[in-house]
């Protein structure tokens, strides 16, 4: 049977973008000096406004997997970008028949693209969009969360988890991208601690950079 990731309108989109973020990347590279200084949330938000930097494909079919397999009511990620991710978790909320995708995005400029990609995809019913700061929006939600992929600024990873903890279901699991980033130290030290209740791994998703997969017990 045909997943959603199959549907043409969803595979179009993920090829276009993918080809895009590819075609960033030189770009990206020649800029990277600007990117080296102090700056704030916002600036950095701003400064990236137009780069990908997504989850690779296989990452993504792995999101869509075990979205699938662990059938949660409530996905939370921090930090949409462009909508990537979000497409994969939200096609395997949508072929589960049930669940929603709840993601949040500070670039206002990212947030208008991903709602004409959402909609372009017939996606974007199962995804509702949390707009500015993630550490105020987040509050604001309500209900147990099942599985949350953190994808957003490395130091940011621990303050959005221990928002969220209170409210994470016994056996969720949260997905960490870019694990071998020096920021993620912090949060690897507690969700690597199984005394803080979570058993975690880590697992290579591309040559050079690796998820962390933790399951709240």
């Amino acid at each position: 049977m045909p997943t959603s990731l199959q549907d043409p309108r969803v595979a179009t989109v993920l090829d276009r973008m993918y080809t895009a973020s590819k075609d960033q990347m030189s770009k990206l590279r020649e800029r990277g000096g600007d990117f080296n200084r102090p700056m704030t949330t916002q600036e950095r938000t701003e400064a990236m406004s137009e780069f990908y930097i997504p989850v690779t494909p296989e990452a993504g079919r792995l999101l869509y997997s075990l979205v699938r397999a662990t059938r949660p009511a409530t996905v939370v990620e921090f930090g949409m970008s462009f909508g990537i991710s979000a497409l994969h978790l939200a096609a395997a909320v949508r072929d589960n028949g049930t669940g929603r995708v709840v993601t949040t995005e500070l670039s206002d400029t990212k947030i208008a693209a991903a709602k004409k990609t959402f909609t372009e995809t017939g996606l974007d019913d199962v995804i509702t969009i949390l707009e500015g700061d993630a550490l105020t929006t987040l509050e604001s939600l309500d209900g147990a969360i099942d599985f949350v992929l953190l994808d957003g600024w490395k130091d940011l990873y621990l303050p959005v988890i221990e928002l969220l903890e209170p409210r994470l279901s016994t056996g969720a699991l949260v997905i960490a991208d870019n694990a071998s980033s020096a920021d993620m130290k912090p949060y690897l030290d507690r969700v690597r601690n199984q005394d803080n209740g979570y058993v975690s791994f880590n697992f290579l998703v591309r040559e050079s950079d690796s998820m962390e997969v933790s399951c709240r017990t």
